[in-house]
């Protein structure tokens, strides 16, 4: 172990269910070992500012249930600077912080490799709702996100099928089509849009005209934003083609992004923090924790913010024969 006295916790970039029992679990964790924790609110705008707070056991008490993040985020263009990355380290420093956990998305996580290379102590927890980290199977907040689409898939299956329409349902996923994959395969949808794999209006178009031909009473597309083509163009298509079914829009933007944790996900993120400041105890720097497999493991924050995670091809395979 090392002398470390005193350490800080972030939260970065977008919120994710979940955040805030990482966060629980570093200042526990760090307490049982004798050592300081302060929250840095607003994450790397509050680390500019200085924005820095002294964290109890106490202060921590009753939030592992609470969605969003109590120590809040905000995204910030000048730590992006050289001239920002040293003004935050002379923030850390000034606080006689000598540690820092860093939750959040591959964006977050450059800020924190950016701080190790510095030379400052830093451990990264994936926190994405779009489970688009490299390096750990599930990013806190994916499955409380996942159950919230397939909520919202079940509640307009209930309804399409009353009228035999068609409802076309847009969820997160700039990059990565996880949560519209999973909720297409968990829901029973018709199609799915991601980015990973762009597809046709016409193969959209004769999917959905098939279903009705063999006697579907509605169908169900769930789309990433992004991806290709994009939700407005596809319900554009279909309504001017005769596909069988009415069309009907549905686009649950941050609603996915809130709610309590799920179980699943107060777990993880327990076990990630508790792991993050086990590491930085023991002199560890510029590792991400992460799960792999059943085993909570790391790997570099240079591996998780450089390489992409995405969607196999042999999910989006699976919804295809699935829909069938």
């Amino acid at each position: 172990m090392t002398s470390i006295r005193r350490i800080a916790v972030m939260t970065s970039g977008g919120d994710a269910p979940g955040m805030n029992p990482a966060v629980r679990a570093v200042v526990r964790t760090a307490s049982a070992q004798g050592v300081e924790v302060y929250g840095i609110r607003q994450a790397y705008s509050g680390l500019l500012s200085g924005d820095f707070e002294r964290m109890t056991n106490r202060d921590v008490s009753g939030i592992i249930q609470r969605g969003g993040t109590i120590l809040q985020t905000a995204r910030n263009q000048e730590f992006r600077t050289a001239q920002g990355q040293k003004r935050g380290l002379r923030r850390l420093n000034e606080h006689g912080i000598e540690g820092l956990v860093v939750i959040g998305g591959d964006g977050s996580l450059r800020g924190g490799l950016t701080l190790h290379q510095l030379g400052f102590p830093v451990i990264g927890v994936p926190g994405s709702i779009d489970n688009d980290i490299w390096g750990t199977d599930m990013s806190i907040g994916v499955d409380t996100s996942l159950n919230t689409i397939l909520d919202a898939v079940d509640k307009l299956r209930d309804t399409a099928s009353s009228h035999e329409r068609c409802f076309l349902l847009e969820v997160m996923g700039r990059n990565c089509g996880y949560l519209a994959t999973m909720g297409g395969i968990l829901g029973g949808a018709e199609f799915i849009l991601v980015p990973e794999f762009p597809t046709t209006l016409e193969q959209i178009g004769k999917a959905l005209e098939d279903a009705y031909m063999k006697g579907k009473s509605h169908a169900m597309g769930v789309i990433a934003e992004g991806a290709t083509p994009k939700i407005h163009e596809v319900a554009e298509y279909l309504e001017s083609h005769d596909i069988g079914f009415e069309v009907r829009v549905t686009v649950l933007g941050h609603v996915v992004r809130g709610g309590k944790p799920s179980a699943f996900d107060r777990l993880l993120a327990t076990r990630l923090g508790v792991r993050a400041v086990e590491l930085l105890l023991a002199g560890e720097s510029g590792k991400m924790v992460g799960l792999h497999g059943p085993d909570i493991g790391t790997v570099s924050l240079e591996d998780a913010t450089t390489k992409q995670r995405a969607v196999g091809e042999e999910y989006v395979q699976m919804a295809e024969f699935l829909a069938k």
